[in-house]
């Protein structure tokens, strides 16, 4: 049972097997992003064509961004992928009531912030020009990540995808159009569009300062009996390896908190960390924050690792947590996450909140 200002029973982890076997291969984003483009109808091409020319015009300041279609940014999360670069899974809302049917075209452009700036568009209509009368292909700026998507959208309007990038300050562009039509009707309107734009600080998880990846707050963490094929991974960036993960920050009283990170730079004794993680919850009331409960220290060490743990090979250190949540009142809440690592002396605390619903 569950008490305030006590210390709560916890009946069961994630599987430690799993969540260190699940980050020990290659970025399974970075595979989504290797995979040949599949060829595009014409309608598919002038979509492409549209939405590539709006986020241009919009970036260099001589369009204003359309809003037809709300789109706004969901959330983020930062793992560290296995060629030290980050994996980053993420989430937009795209207002589903403005769309005419559900399809639509989406664009996502990542620009890299310490790239050089495009030239102007004069400027570079006229290099394009002389590009023309030396028979070479018009000069275009090259992105981290560039990608298009035909795609259904859910009718709560939330688009999840997945990009692997190098430490560094970016700036998201994801643009969404209703889909062309071969033969529109007379006077038919044009097809709405939106734009989002999103700065993005990306993290560098290679540092030897202890650190974790964001700390995902989800309603279920599932086994799988395969990994996903490529397109798979595209359609579902939370799943890691054979591990797939329901990020939810507004969980049911009936359901379960599931939490779930991985801690970084922490130092070895014969290959093995020394860890403590801490678990504290607070409740926010009208009064303020207050202390609810916590679990008992979860040690993550050479007894209660799996033996087949091992840095060199790639595994990743998790911190898990699964907590039922029918002693939690309805309401909002922190938890205050303490990882303490016992060989260097070292502590981080990290938080995430959540709201338990009915």
């Amino acid at each position: 049972m569950v008490r305030k200002r006590g210390m709560m029973h916890i009946p069961r982890l994630l599987p430690l097997a799993l969540a260190v076997a699940s980050l020990s291969a290659a970025s399974p984003a970075l595979v989504a992003q290797q995979q040949n483009p599949p060829q595009r109808s014409q309608q598919e091409q002038r979509d492409i064509q549209t939405l590539v020319q709006l986020v241009d015009a919009v970036s260099t300041g001589t369009q204003p961004a359309p809003t037809d279609i709300g789109v706004s940014w969901g959330s983020n999360h930062f793992v560290k992928s296995g060629d030290g670069s980050t994996y980053i899974a993420f989430t937009v809302a795209v207002d589903a009531g403005q769309l005419g049917m559900p399809d639509a075209a989406v664009y996502l452009r990542v620009v890299d912030k310490s790239a050089p700036a495009p030239a102007p568009p004069a400027e570079q209509q006229q290099q394009n020009n002389r590009n023309r009368n030396q028979q070479q292909p018009p000069a275009r700026p090259i992105y981290p990540i560039e990608n298009i998507y035909f795609i259904d959208v859910p009718a709560a309007g939330t688009v999840s995808r997945a990009v692997v990038l190098k430490p560094g300050e970016y700036e998201v562009f994801v643009a969404v159009k209703e889909p062309s039509v071969a033969e529109p009707a007379r006077n038919a309107p044009p097809p709405k569009m939106g734009l989002l734009r999103q700065d993005l600080s990306v993290p560098d998880f290679t540092q030897p300062d202890l650190s974790t990846s964001t700390v995902i707050i989800a309603s279920a963490i599932e086994p799988l009996d395969m990994p996903l094929t490529p397109q798979q991974q595209q359609e579902n960036p939370y799943t890691f390896g054979t591990m797939r993960v329901v990020p939810d920050l507004s969980l049911s009283k009936s359901g379960e908190l599931q939490v779930l990170f991985w801690i970084y730079g922490t130092q070895l004794a014969n290959g093995k960390p020394d860890v403590v993680i801490d678990y504290n919850f607070y409740q926010k009331t009208a009064e303020g924050e207050k202390y609810f409960n916590k679990t008992a220290p979860q040690p993550l060490n050479a007894e209660t690792l799996p033996p087949q743990f091992d840095v060199a090979a790639g595994h990743q250190l998790p911190g898990s947590l699964v907590v039922p949540l029918q002693s939690f009142p309805i309401g909002e809440y922190r938890l205050e996450i303490v990882v303490t690592d016992k060989l260097s002396g070292k502590m981080l605390t990290q938080s995430a909140t959540f709201t338990v619903e009915a």
